[in-house]
């Protein structure tokens, strides 16, 4: 589907007055040619064509130049000189550097230069080095035929095609009729030609064989023989191997045709296409054609006399491209010559000029501006034009849905803006074809004007390129020796005939390229000067200056942007360019719509950019799978045009064959227009052919969508895709997952671009955010469904169920309706919901509706068996009313609403023995709160229930509120001490009264579970009250360090021997216990926090060493301690590498055993230990120093409590102790608190914020776990002032 279009023509003239005879490239665009010898003069002048032209003559004999190679020159007679432009000390300027006594027939350099292939007049084969020495010699004789023994199978000929049955069945298929027997082509100049293949390994020798064959002799680089090429007719001398080495290119001339045949390595004809000749051409006398492949294997140039073709192939077919005019006197040994790096850059000599031209493929394509996007291409093909509007009709190449004909080959092609009129640029002038049913398959385009250029014009120009401006205007780039010419073309309003018109005057500058684009109204000219500057053609029209590349590019495509405009271009490198902004470096294709940059990669990736300013483009990364703008494609295919109307796209595969896609980025775009357009029927159509969530016809828009819910059933319509939506819905919100928005648009007020939310609607309040989406719509959908009900009773039910949780019984209130309306209806309705929901639920609901018509017509849809439910049925319809609905209920397992229906029965006997059943004792409490007789008997039930599953408390709360003492005292303490109250109470309340040791006993077991509990205040208070002991009463407030309540009891109680012999003696206690405490802590607090300290700075010194457990320097500690070193991890990365899983992105399972459960225990518990010298040590001290101060503030009231009681004993100097031992403790607390808990600096790697989380198991979780929790902030500890006693002194 491509085109050669030609961007650069130069012309250039010789002043000499001696002939050309030879040129060769030097670099990119300086080239070297040869002046002479002739038989006049037998002087060589080398020259350098470029602005600084230096000549070099030579002396030489009277001979004539085969060749130039770089400095080389071979001439005819047998020379080989180089010429040197600076020689070194001891070198000669010019030296004859070998020479053939027999003469030259032909030489050709290996394409790396290393070898030259040279032939001679005594048909032999000379290969020599870079440095001109030979390597082999070979002579080519009649013997050489031996080397191939060819066996035809007839492939590809017709007669091996099928011809009917009977027809030739005896004959042998792989004997062709006619043998070719290798006859001289009478037009033979019988030269000598060579070839090599690209890589250098082979070369192809054309000759004539005994003068009465052409054979041709393929070689290897070392010089050996490989094979010779079959007998083939009319063969004559031109050779080319195509450089990708699969095709040898020759010349066959027969009587009415000639063809381009080609050969395989091994000799075999393999192929061939006929050239497009006139009869003049044909017959033309002295007429010798040659061939030549372009460095990259895409171009064959086909040189004749009066001109050159050059030609493609695309899925088999040969295309004639372009044709070249030849210049006068074309140099019989190098006529043409391609650039060995700038594949399409061409050149042609004659005898005294040369032209030199550069090509691009492009695409004829259409306007990709919606409604025009009817996808037409235009491929070239000599005379014809094949059109095809990919939109209406996908025919592959090389067919094409229509085809015309214009008088000459062609130049180029242009397509207006709505692909309505076709203009042609060809040799003699211009053709305007009329295209009125491009949107259907009917009538090709119609040839309604033309102009012919005049002769003197055609000679004196070079039409390049054509393209549309405003008004259906042609504009055409020619080029002359004054430099470049638009030329603009019109029809005349009077005439009504094309005519050339009067322009504004053009650029004064060398342009590249002419090309326009559509603003969806007319189509904008603009051009291209090789600076890479761009110029708009319209007089008046906007300035493109800020829209200028840093060079020139060969492909260029403008789109307008608001009220600016933007332009894309591509290099021949693959650097893709916004204006002057590099976008990326391996693209390979783009295009451009009103709403995407689309193009692929050499990455075989197909690529979307939104639209916007040129700062804000955004390319996507290389991530198909999840950004919707980046799709994976065939390895080389290549854009041909998009189709945003029906959001597809067509490629082109390497070997020429089309394939149309419908990326998902179109897709969802052009559906998210169609919503914004109100257009549901084609937004529905889109989602439905391509796969797409039918929740984004919500999400998109939810408020519009909920409010135009009539017009979208009116554009939907059809039932079954009204059902297809409604079962489609889900609570996810598509926009902000699979379908999430990608475009951005700039934040005026903080010049930040943001997420486009123009189309977020309020619906997503946090009013509205609890609620249903689901039944949202649906809800929606049944306020205006149920107006329709005759014809829209199928979606009613199907909106019904589809709630989540599915309406069912609604769905079946509406079949009952129709029981009693519409019987046929109901069939159909009730056969639906069926279809819909399970038919077994289904039955269920409909008996808890309790109408048993309709459970029984839902039980004839399932397949049930009558036998399973008609007695059923027949026993519930000879039941009550309220019986039938407690037996429907109880089958159903309803048994709340079942108690209900037993409590209207007022049958409490059966009630009681239900509840029991089915555990239904609050309902039941609930149903019986006014009955004083039936709540005091359930309330029985439910206590005795409590007290089996043993919740005591509930249960004696309840057996107390029933006057039950005796039951209420067991499960009071059963329940615990703390309910001692409670318990004594009921015991204290039983009827008859507990006896004295009774309730000593109680007394005591409670005494002794409150001593346990540590709740010594209640214990004493037992002791006081119940057991009457207030020396007992005395130590249990001591032992709690309740001493001023010891104190007060001695007063109370008139026991001062008590002092002594209680009080004193449980200071003293308490003194021992507390001092022992804040020792210890003391001596904890002066341990960890140092070795904190210690472990802290080997981390950071070597945090390798450190977490795998290394031995370190000191070798202090054991090398058997480590548990962060694993045989399951690699060690083969970093520290960081290893833990945060970069360049680890195993699976889950990799390198994991069958232990992982069991080594993930083991893990926690050394975790849990935290062993000194192991990884875990440092957070086990942290949390050890954690709970340590948390301690040291839980005993600050009891030492305080302490202090004041030894001051009221008048100890003194035992106060001043305890408390200068807390407050040392307590300033220990301080100043650890902000080291051992302040925010520590941990290294943090980017995997977080990329996704690519490195999960560990096993063990190794455990150890990630820890790092994890080293690394976060902890919460420190509160430790308040310490407040002296002020008696104390400091």
């Amino acid at each position: 589907m491509r085109n050669l279009r030609n961007i650069r023509y130069v012309h250039w003239s010789s002043h000499s007055q001696r002939r050309i005879t030879a040129v060769a490239w030097e670099n990119d665009l300086t080239f070297l040619c040869s002046f002479g010898p002739s038989e006049e003069n037998a002087l060589i002048e080398l020259v350098r064509i470029n602005p600084a032209s230096k000549y070099y003559p030579i002396s030489a004999r009277q001979q004539t130049t085969d060749c130039i190679l770089e400095t080389c020159l071979v001439l005819a007679g047998g020379d080989i000189v180089v010429v040197r432009e600076e020689p070194l000390a001891g070198e000669d300027r010019i030296e004859i550097v070998g020479s053939v006594d027999a003469g030259i027939t032909a030489a050709k350099w290996s394409p790396d230069e290393e070898i030259l292939a040279i032939t001679t007049k005594a048909n032999t084969m000379v290969f020599m080095s870079r440095s001109f020495e030979g390597i082999t010699d070979v002579t080519m004789t009649s013997e050489d035929l031996k080397a191939s023994n060819h066996v035809s199978v007839g492939w590809g000929k017709k007669e091996t095609q099928f011809k009917g049955k009977g027809a030739k069945a005896l004959r042998d298929p792989t004997m062709p009729e006619k043998i070719d027997e290798g006859i001289l082509s009478p037009n033979d100049d019988s030269r000598t030609s060579i070839s090599w293949r690209g890589d250098g390994a082979f070369l192809a020798v054309s000759t004539i064989e005994g003068g009465s064959r052409r054979l041709i002799r393929i070689y290897s680089r070392e010089g050996v023989l490989d094979s010779v090429s079959e007998p083939v007719d009319g063969l004559e001398g031109a050779l080319s191997w195509r450089p990708a080495g699969n095709l040898i290119a020759g010349i066959q001339r027969l009587e009415d045709h000639v063809d381009v045949v080609f050969f395989e390595r091994n000799g075999l004809r393999h192929g061939q296409f006929s050239l497009r000749l006139t009869p003049e051409q044909l017959h033309l006398a002295g007429q010798h054609i040659t061939l030549s492949w372009n460095s990259n294997s895409t171009v064959l140039a086909v040189v004749m006399s009066d001109c050159t073709q050059l030609w493609t192939m695309g899925n088999y077919h040969w295309y004639l491209k372009q044709e070249i005019r030849n210049c006068s006197s074309m140099l019989p040994s190098i006529p043409l010559l391609w650039h060995p790096e700038k594949a399409l850059r061409v050149m042609t000599t004659g005898s005294d000029s040369s032209n030199t031209m550069d090509y691009v493929f492009t695409t004829a394509r259409g306007s990709a501006t919606p409604p025009q996007d009817h996808g037409v291409v235009a491929v070239i093909d000599g005379k014809t034009i094949k059109v095809t509007p990919l939109q209406t009709a996908n025919v592959p190449p090389p067919m094409a849905l229509h085809e015309f004909v214009v008088n000459t080959n062609v130049i180029d092609v242009a397509i207006n803006w709505n692909a309505t009129l076709i203009a042609v640029l060809h040799q003699l002038g211009i053709s305007m074809f009329e295209w009125q049913g491009v949107a259907a398959s009917g009538s090709g385009p119609v040839l309604t004007a033309r102009f012919t250029f005049e002769k003197d014009q055609t000679s004196a120009q070079t039409c390049q390129q054509i393209s549309f401006s405003e008004n259906n205007e042609v504009l055409v780039l020619q080029q002359s020796e004054k430099g470049s010419v638009v030329r603009r073309y019109g029809f005349d309003d009077d005439t009504g005939r094309m005519e050339e018109k009067l322009s504004p005057d053009s650029p004064s500058l060398t342009i590249s390229t002419l090309s326009s684009f559509s603003n969806g109204i007319a189509s904008k000219a603009f051009v291209q000067d090789v600076s890479g500057d761009l110029h708009n053609l319209v007089f008046g029209g906007q300035s493109f200056a800020h829209c200028k590349f840093p060079t020139q590019l060969p492909w260029v495509e403008m789109v307008p942007h608001g009220d600016d405009y933007v332009a894309f271009g591509m290099s021949s490198n693959g650097q893709l360019y916004a204006n002057s902004r590099v976008l990326i470096k391996n693209c390979t294709s783009f295009l451009v719509t009103p709403s995407h940059l689309i193009f692929t990669t050499t990455s075989h990736l197909l690529k979307f950019v939104h639209i916007t300013t040129v700062q804000d483009l955004e390319v996507p990364p290389d991530d198909p799978e999840i950004d919707e703008r980046c799709r994976s494609i065939e390895r080389g295919a290549r854009l041909v045009t998009a189709m945003p109307t029906s959001a597809s796209l067509v490629l082109q595969m390497p070997r020429g064959n089309l394939e149309t896609i419908y990326p998902r980025a179109m897709v969802v775009a052009g559906i998210r227009a169609l919503i914004e357009q109100k257009n549901y029927k084609k937004a529905f159509s889109n989602c439905r052919t391509q796969r797409v969530d039918m929740n984004i016809l919500y999400d998109h828009a939810p408020d519009q969508l909920l409010s135009n819910v009539a017009l979208f059933i009116d554009q939907v319509k059809k039932i079954t895709y009204i059902d297809l939506f409604l079962s489609s819905l889900r609570e996810e919100d598509v926009t902000q997952t699979m379908y999430k928005e990608t475009r951005v648009v700039p934040d005026l007020a903080k010049d930040v671009p943001i997420k486009n939310t123009a189309n977020e609607a309020p619906i997503h309040s946090l009013s509205l955010a609890k609620s249903s989406k689901i039944n949202l719509i649906c809800d929606a959908f049944l306020s205006i469904l149920s107006t329709r009900t005759s014809t829209n009773l199928q979606n009613i039910i199907t909106a019904n169920v589809c709630k989540s949780p599915p309406a069912l019984d609604d769905g079946l209130l509406v079949v009952a309706q129709l029981m009693n309306e519409d019987e046929s209806m109901a069939d159909k309705a009730v056969e639906h919901i069926c279809f819909l929901a399970d038919v077994n639920r289904l039955y269920e609901n409909a008996l808890g509706l309790y109408r048993l018509d309709l459970a029984l017509l839902v039980a004839q849809q399932s397949q049930k068996d009558p036998r399973e439910y008609l007695p059923f049925m027949q026993s519930l319809q000879s039941m009550t009313e309220l019986r039938r609905r407690f037996t429907i209920d109880d089958y159903l397992s309803r048994n709340a609403k079942a108690l209900t229906h037993l409590h209207d029965l007022d049958a409490f006997t059966e009630l009681q023995a239900y509840i029991q059943k089915h555990t239904l004792y609050q309902q039941a409490l609930s149903l019986y709160r006014y009955k004083p007789v039936q709540h005091k008997t359930l309330t029985a039930l439910y206590a005795s229930y409590l007290e089996s599953k043993s919740q005591f408390k509930e249960a004696a709360l309840a057996y107390e509120s029933l006057a039950n003492y005796t039951k209420a005292t067991s499960c009071y303490l059963s329940s615990g001490p703390s309910q001692w109250r409670e318990t004594l109470y009921s015991a204290l309340s039983q009827t008859p009264p507990l006896s004295g040791s009774a309730l000593t006993d109680l007394a005591t077991s409670l005494y002794d579970a409150l001593i346990e509990s540590k709740d010594y205040f209640a214990a004493a208070t037992i002791q006081l009250d119940y057991l009457s002991s207030i020396e007992g009463a005395a130590k249990t407030f001591c032992k709690g360090y309740f001493f001023a309540d010891a104190l007060h009891l001695v007063a109370l109680k008139h026991q001062p021997k008590i002092l002594e012999s209680v009080i004193d003696p449980g200071l003293g206690e308490a003194l021992a216990s507390s001092t022992e405490l804040l020792a210890e802590c003391k001596g904890q607090l002066l341990a960890q926090v140092p070795r904190i300290r210690e472990l802290r700075a080997k981390a950071l010194a070597d945090p390798l060493a450190f977490y795998e457990g290394e031995r370190g320097g000191d070798g202090d500690i054991p090398d058997d301690i480590s548990v962060a070193a694993s045989s399951k991890l690699s060690t083969k990365g970093s520290l960081f590498t290893r833990y945060t899983g970069k360049g680890s992105q195993g699976t889950a399972g990799t390198g994991v055993s069958r232990a992982t459960s069991k080594n993930r225990k083991r893990e926690e518990r050394k975790r849990a230990r935290g062993k000194k010298g192991s990884v875990y040590e440092e957070e086990y001290l942290v949390a050890s120093v954690g709970r340590l101060v948390e301690r040291v503030e839980s005993v600050r009231e009891e030492v305080g409590r302490l202090v004041v009681g030894l001051v009221r004993r008048s100890m003194w100097e035992r106060a001043r102790a305890i408390q200068g031992s807390l407050a040392e403790v307590i300033g220990l607390c301080q100043a650890c608190v902000p080291e051992v808990f302040g925010a520590k600096e941990i290294a943090q790697t980017e995997q977080a914020a990329e996704g690519e989380v490195y999960r560990p198991l096993g063990g190794d979780a455990v150890l990630q776990e820890s790092i994890d929790a080293a690394g976060k902030r902890k919460e420190p500890p509160h430790v308040a002032a310490f407040e002296r006693l002020s008696l104390l002194g400091t």
